[in-house]
């Protein structure tokens, strides 16, 4: 019987350790989780009969991987689309006012976001040759303003990586960070032919399935918010999910020793080239150590913790792979969820919320209109809002004491929305280090880190969002690699 051990009850861990017993019945999994819930930055609060979202807001349908495991797991008739006004209308903040994302190319010739020349360069993207060199790894901002133009770059995309990433689009690796944009380049030779191309193609699926032919990605969560996914998977495994565990140690196999020619037993491999035999035995098996005393001896470990968590438990026996995994930067967000009358509400447009780009520095990085996006997330005659802060170029407003943070928000909020009202929820959640940065190279570190640990430490394997994607889908999709990988799968596992 093969026994696992996964290290981290974020999604990533969850879902890995639901593929494994879902593809081997008589795989002993055990989920190490050291905070008291699990999930991660995933969770969904109920207070005052508000519901705040600590982390991701909902999951989009531009890949399937989440919305199949919620299926699996019976809650497919629970999932709630976001609405249309939050599909539809989006905003950036931009010269001390609120403007509509053009969502056409007629909203595109009327918005004043652009000049008539960076409208022309956009509208003329098609036209420019598609990069010839494959080797170089572009950032998001050099792609950017080679195929979209300046103004657009500085705009359009500044606004999508803050609010993805959190980061700077002149430092993140297009190939790690959009990778989806790269590859239409390099298929159609132009963004704007690839987005047609797919979109023809979606419609073409849709038809022959017998399907409406799809609006474009849609954002789906739970009425009882997306903290329903964790809850129910963290049941799903019952006793194998143990929270309030932290981990502090880690110990490689000893290799067992095989004797030199002159019958001398011959010197212990170190543990950076040590290799361990497949199965578990007093010498061979990974022993894992909790801070209550508790030792788990397992055949395989998963590491789905951060990259700097896995950076800490690797480093008594590779020191040199866990500094590679500590190079792995992380931004730090602040959540600010704030409850208003509804008749407080200002000039709030009718959308999803707004974002404001990276290069503004200012000490909002956007707010989601969350009772807009989803129902029942406010009493009847109150709206939510989040408010996210901080971020790769204003990590100082995590510093920031509860008053002043709140007041920076709401003096954003007058500015943007007219709102001067007192807000009657306050919520704040800080995460110190919540998004990793696929900095320019990020590539190249992660095939590192993951060719080492083949090649020197059988049994160990890492994911969580550090290395192939920082959404909920990434996540998802990467446990069905990893559960394959554990159990010697040439194919990641399927539901």
């Amino acid at each position: 019987m093969r026994r696992v051990v996964v290290v981290g009850g974020g999604i990533s861990g969850l879902a890995v350790a639901y593929r494994l017993r879902q593809a081997d019945a008589a795989c002993e999994v055990v989920v190490l989780e050291q905070s008291p819930r699990p999930g991660g930055n995933i969770w969904t609060e109920q207070v005052d009969g508000f519901r705040i979202e600590t982390g991701p807001n909902g999951v989009l349908d531009n890949n399937p991987a989440t919305i199949e495991l919620c299926r699996e797991l019976g809650l497919g008739e629970r999932l709630i689309a976001a609405g249309e006004s939050a599909r539809r209308n989006r905003f950036v903040f931009v010269g001390q006012r609120l403007h509509a994302l053009p969502n056409g190319p007629a909203a595109l010739l009327r918005t004043p976001l652009l000049s008539w020349r960076g409208k022309l360069a956009l509208l003329s993207e098609p036209l420019r040759p598609r990069s010839t060199n494959r080797r170089r790894d572009e950032s998001v901002g050099a792609f950017a303003r080679r195929r979209l133009g300046r103004e657009a770059a500085e705009i359009f995309m500044d606004a999508l990586v803050t609010g993805i990433h959190g980061g700077d689009m002149d430092e993140l690796s297009l190939a790690a960070a959009f990778p989806r944009l790269r590859w239409l380049e390099r298929q159609h030779g132009s963004l704007l032919r690839g987005v047609l191309a797919s979109a023809k193609a979606r419609r073409r699926q849709a038809v022959a399935a017998g399907l409406p032919a799809p609006s474009g990605q849609v954002m789906w969560s739970f009425p009882e918010g997306l903290g329903l996914l964790v809850q129910t998977l963290a049941q799903t495994l019952g006793a194998s999910l143990r929270t309030g565990c932290a981990v502090v140690r880690l110990d490689p196999p000893t290799p067992t020793p095989t004797p030199a020619a002159n019958g001398q037993p011959a010197p212990t491999p170190t543990p950076a080239t040590a290799s361990a035999p497949a199965s578990a035995s007093a010498s061979s098996a990974w022993t894992v150590h909790t801070a209550d005393g508790q030792r788990f001896r397992a055949d395989a470990v998963v590491l789905t913790c951060p990259a700097y968590a896995q950076a800490e438990l690797v480093r008594p026996f590779d020191a040199e792979l866990a500094e590679r995994l500590a190079q792995i930067e992380y931004v730090p967000i602040a959540v600010v969820a704030l409850g208003y009358r509804q008749a407080d509400a200002g000039q709030t447009p009718d959308g999803f919320g707004y974002l404001a780009p990276q290069r503004s520095r200012r000490d909002v990085l956007g707010v989601q209109w969350c009772s807009t996006i989803y129902p029942h997330r406010a009493p009847d005659g109150y709206v939510l809002w989040r408010a996210l802060c901080g971020g790769r170029h204003r990590a100082d407003v995590l510093t920031w004491d509860d008053q002043r943070l709140v007041a920076a928000v709401r003096a954003e909020l007058r500015l943007a929305q007219g709102v001067t009202a007192e807000p009657t929820l306050v919520r704040i959640i800080r995460w110190p280090r919540a998004i990793p940065q696929y900095v320019v190279g990020h590539g190249q570190r992660v095939a590192w880190i993951e060719q080492t640990i083949r090649h020197r430490h059988r049994g160990l394997f890492v994911g969580g969002n550090a290395y192939h994607g920082v959404a909920v889908n990434d996540c998802v999709t990467q446990a069905k690699h990893l559960a394959a990988a554990v159990l010697g799968l040439d194919s990641p596992v399927r539901g």
